[in-house]
């Protein structure tokens, strides 16, 4: 065992464990590589000893800094809780850190902390959405940094996604909306601008409102920020039209969850008086009376996936694949069938 006024070496461990230095590397590097029994011996010398890797060492041999940078658009809430959770569950068991921001939904903000994670050696990106200014993409390839786009799919886009297809997912709600009755339909969106995610949501309500023979123009859309006082307000604008809707449709459960207090507040029944839906599905909308019937949004796999990915683009495995993932409509009660 290393002397106690020392700090412990790769050597020190392999001695410990009665195996090589390279051993010691490849447990701690490509743990997969390594026989269970001996990974074990040597996780516990190092656990016996206190060692903690040299990480300038190992930037320098691999050349990389085993850093992910993900930049989020809030964390105000669990919209990516979850998919950023699994993110980073995946990238420790590949040996990787993760730095986490959030822009805000600021667009100059997510430009400067691209750059503030490029200037910290970060080996790859995650952004959620594509569409940014092209001048960004520009700047990484021309470093070469790894970028993946989630929370979206475009198979067309530039860059490689893993997400979802936030258009076709909110026009299948749309259509089990309009097969329940519902002609008067308004939404309470995000800020469609800079955001693609929730351009895309309103889109798919107005191509969903066309399918049924409905005027997609006269869509009444409030864009607000995510927020749950922002839902209940714009509810309240709504309700109070001389002809207020049968249903109004949220970008996502947040605003949907503001709504349904917006709701109460004003004295009316969800859904008797009025109809609520939301958007991805956290459990926000499950722990709510009634529940939210919204569109689950696969955030565990996603982040997972997301992960799998980067790294396979990062370790140069693969210049990038879109992956799309399939979303599901979770019908609960919050929404009347007009119909019975």
């Amino acid at each position: 065992m290393a002397d106690a006024s020392t700090v412990p070496t790769l050597d020190d461990v392999a001695r410990a464990a009665g195996v090589s230095t390279a051993t010691v590397s490849r447990c701690l590097n490509s743990p997969e590589r390594v026989v269970e029994q001996t990974r074990n011996r040597v996780m516990a010398a190092i656990e016996a000893l206190g060692y903690t890797p040299n990480f300038g060492a190992r930037v320098m041999a691999a050349k990389r800094t085993f850093t992910i940078g993900a930049i989020i658009p809030t964390m105000d809430n669990a919209i990516f809780a979850r998919g950023l959770q699994t993110f980073q569950e995946e990238l420790h068991a590949r040996g990787y850190t993760l730095l986490v921001a959030s822009s805000a939904y600021q667009p100059q903000i997510e430009e400067e902390q691209i750059r503030a994670l490029v200037a910290r050696g970060a080996d790859g990106l995650l952004l959620i959405g594509h569409d940014r200014d092209p001048a960004i993409y520009d700047y990484l390839r021309a470093r070469s940094i790894p970028v993946l786009a989630s929370w979206v799919y475009r198979p067309d886009g530039t860059q490689p996604t893993v997400g979802f297809d936030n258009r076709s997912a909110m026009r299948a709600l749309a259509r089990q909306v309009i097969a329940f009755g519902h002609r008067r339909i308004a939404m309470i969106s995000g800020i469609t601008d800079g955001n693609d995610r929730a351009a895309a949501r309103v889109a798919g309500l107005r191509e969903a409102l066309a399918e049924g023979a409905l005027d997609a123009d006269a869509l009444r859309v409030i864009e607000t920020p995510y927020e749950i006082d922002n839902g209940a307000a714009a509810l309240r604008t709504l309700m109070q039209a001389e002809t207020p809707p049968s249903v109004i449709m949220c970008g996502n459960d947040v605003l949907a969850v503001g709504a349904l207090r917006g709701a109460r507040e004003m004295g009316l029944s969800v859904p008797e008086d009025v109809s609520i839906t939301g958007f991805d599905d956290i459990e926000l909308a499950r722990i709510v009376t009634p529940q939210i019937t919204t569109v689950h949004v696969p955030h565990r796999d996603m982040g997972r996936r997301a992960a799998e990915a980067l790294i396979d683009m990062v370790e140069k495995r693969s210049a990038g694949v879109s992956l799309e993932l399939e979303c599901s409509v979770q019908m609960r009660g919050s929404l009347r069938d007009l119909r019975t």
